[in-house]
């Protein structure tokens, strides 16, 4: 132990002369790199599956018909994008592999906008990916700079950026999964509203909910989107309750859970959907007018702090600072 003790005490001095205080660091760096470099090859690479041989061995697919015609162009909606498809192969490296802790982030992704097949493997990429070149950003930073940097620097200078590049995926899914509930939460009255026309007038929940999704789809694309999505479910024949649940957790928004909700027990019970929206559609303008109240509540105190910082200094200054002047040159005069 000793001999090893001694070894080690050896070699860091060594480096320690060779590069500087630095030495030993730049050595564990290099061996790093290197080990990863040597390994990589090896947990990257995955047996063929069963599954994908038999599809390539049955050749592409054909192309989906509309349903305006066989010519036609099917509708592109965001379920399974083509990019990031070369992640797929590294999928079982890149994704969690706790399927409660998977299907939580798969859940996140989809309500943020993101439904490919490859969005965990594309977010746990992007964390990783900028940790490391945040990383590298502030390693490169530590070396270019003059002067003998102490090691609490280099520990901040290289592990912050690496911290912040590998956390700045998670806040900007957590943004867009919060922009994108509230654009759903503000168009939602509306679509209620539509949705409600339609059924009285006579057509049935199915084709108001297509309505809704086509005459909402430049007012409020988002949630014309998740409405389309409930269409083509429905048009392919699965259950409409099913297809309903799926919605308010796909948004994770309360008042289509709420809507869901009424919409289930109006068709277990068999009650009047026009009824139910009816009601329901009241009850989400009166709950519109209160959130917009809500804000208007509170803008004042919101107020407060920025009229103390930028209105009460300029008055002091306009006001004391003529007399505290006139006092400093009498002062000043006196001596």
């Amino acid at each position: 132990m000793d001999g090893i003790l001694g070894f080690l005490q050896h070699g860091w001095a060594f480096l320690e002369a060779a590069f500087g205080p630095l030495g030993p660091f730049y050595a564990i760096g290099v061996f790093g790199a290197l080990f990863v470099t040597i390994s990589a090859p090896v947990l990257l690479k995955r047996r063929a599956d069963p599954f994908e041989k038999l599809a390539r061995s049955r050749g592409p697919a054909m192309p989906r018909a509309s349903a305006g015609g066989a010519g036609g162009a099917a509708p592109v909606l965001r379920f399974d994008s083509k990019s990031n498809r070369s992640l797929e192969r590294f999928s079982s490296y890149l994704e969690p592999q706790n399927q409660k802790e998977l299907s939580a982030v798969r859940l996140k992704l989809i309500q943020a906008g993101y439904r490919s097949r490859s969005a965990v493997s594309a977010y746990h990429f992007a964390r990783m990916a900028l940790g490391l070149i945040f990383l590298a950003v502030g390693l490169v930073d530590v070396l270019v700079r003059k002067g003998e940097p102490s090691i609490p620097n280099i520990v901040l200078s290289v592990l912050m950026p690496g911290v912040i590049g590998y956390y700045l995926p998670i806040y900007w899914v957590t943004r867009r999964q919060q922009t994108r509930q509230t654009e759903i939460a503000n168009g939602f009255p509306d679509a209620l509203d539509l949705m409600l026309v339609c059924v009285e007038a006579g057509q049935s929940l199915d084709q108001a909910i297509m309505r809704v999704a086509e005459e909402t789809r430049n007012t409020h694309p988002v949630l014309s989107e998740e409405f389309e999505i409930v269409a083509s479910e429905i048009r392919a024949g699965k259950d409409r309750v099913s297809v309903l649940r799926d919605l308010a957790e796909r948004c994770g928004v309360p008042d289509i859970a709420s809507f869901t909700t009424v919409l289930i027990q109006s068709a277990m019970y068999g009650t009047s959907v026009a009824t139910a929206l009816r009601v329901y559609a009241a009850e989400m303008r009166d709950k519109r007018v209160m959130r917009a109240e809500e804000k208007a509540n509170v803008l004042p105190t919101k107020l407060t702090l920025g009229t103390m910082l930028f209105t009460v200094p300029p008055l002091l200054i306009i006001l004391i600072g003529p007399s505290l002047y006139e006092i400093w040159r009498t002062i000043g005069g006196g001596k």
